[in-house]
Order: C-alpha cells, then sequence, then structure tokens
C-alpha cells in the first residue's frame, strides 16, 4: 500500500489512463509511478466500481462519473527511487493488515477477490485469514492507522510471498 499525500491512511495505487494505452498498462504505470514496483500483472481484474470523481463528488450533474478496474501485480521489481517517491511512500503488510487499513468498501472487496483468486494449495495456507475477513467488522481505520503506521514508511515488512517473488495489489481507476 502507499501513503496519500495531505492524508495520514494508505491506499492500493491507483490513477487514470491515457487514450494510448489500456487499463493494463496504465495499472502498470500507476504501480511504477507511485509504489516503485515493476511486476507481472494478473490476467483478470479482481473488480470493477462506479464512482464520482473527487473533484466533482458533490456535483448533481451525471460529469464526473468514473469507472475504475483492480488488478493483481506479482511483483518482480523493487526500486531504490520512483517518479512519485515524494508524494506516496510505500508499506509491505500482510493481507490482513491491509484489509483493516482499506479506506473504501471496494478496496476490502478487491483484497477478498484477490484472495480468494489464488491456487488451491496457496488457498489453504491462508484460509484462516479469509475466515477471520468475512467475520471482521469495517474497521476504524484512524485507530488502526496509530497502531500500524509508526514513523516513515518502507520496507519494514513483506507483504506476502508467493513462489518466491512478492504479491501486490494495485488499482487502476
Amino acid at each position: 500500500m502507499i501513503s496519500s499525500p495531505n492524508r495520514h491512511d494508505l491506499v492500493f495505487p491507483k490513477g487514470g489512463w491515457e487514450n494510448d494505452e489500456t487499463v493494463e498498462q496504465a495499472a502498470c504505470r500507476e504501480a511504477l509511478e507511485e509504489a516503485g514496483v515493476r511486476g507481472i500483472l494478473g490476467e483478470n481484474h479482481l473488480g470493477e466500481w462506479e464512482f464520482r470523481s473527487k473533484s466533482k463528488q458533490n456535483n448533481c450533474s451525471l460529469e464526473g462519473g468514473c469507472r475504475g478496474y483492480m488488478f493483481a501485480l506479482q511483483v518482480t521489481e523493487e526500486l531504490e527511487s520512483w517518479p512519485e517517491q515524494a508524494l506516496h511512500d510505500r508499506k509491505w503488510l500482510t493481507p490482513k493488515d491491509a484489509f483493516k487499513l482499506c479506506r473504501y468498501d471496494w478496496m476490502r472487496e478487491a483484497l477478498t477477490n484477490f484472495l480468494t483468486s489464488l491456487p488451491e494449495d496457496k488457498m489453504n495456507e491462508m484460509r484462516e485469514e479469509l475466515v477471520e475477513f468475512s467475520m471482521m467488522p469495517v474497521p476504524d481505520a484512524a485507530k488502526e492507522r496509530s497502531i500500524l503506521s509508526s514513523g516513515r514508511f518502507g520496507k519494514t515488512s513483506v507483504m506476502q510471498r508467493l513462489e518466491g517473488s512478492y504479491n501486490k495489489v494495485t488499482v487502476q481507476a
């Protein structure tokens, strides 16, 4: 997850896509720009959500409607510096901790979809966490942030190692 400018919480990398790129290419670009990671994008998106842009959310017109897609990214390279490093710090978390820190329901839904899409052998390893997710109330993100985010974000822990490489969920909106 990454920090948000002018906020004290964490989100998945996200952003818009250019006219000359696919949504998948944009997701990879956003992960590189905001989190400083490269990798292999999952073949299928983890969900599709409709929402209002921040700048238009109080507008009563149809303008500002957005569609976002979430993808899993198997991280193969973690850069020491990246384009938006001054704006976004990177923090590796367990899926359980990431779930607690998700600001929005669609983030928790995408993370759950990611975990349930894992191969059977990996699912067995995470079954306990999946049961916890299904019974977990919507968290108080502010309280969880104060517990988990002490000091500058960085490579303090590994999110999850699967088949020898990091796995990260990334958003593209």
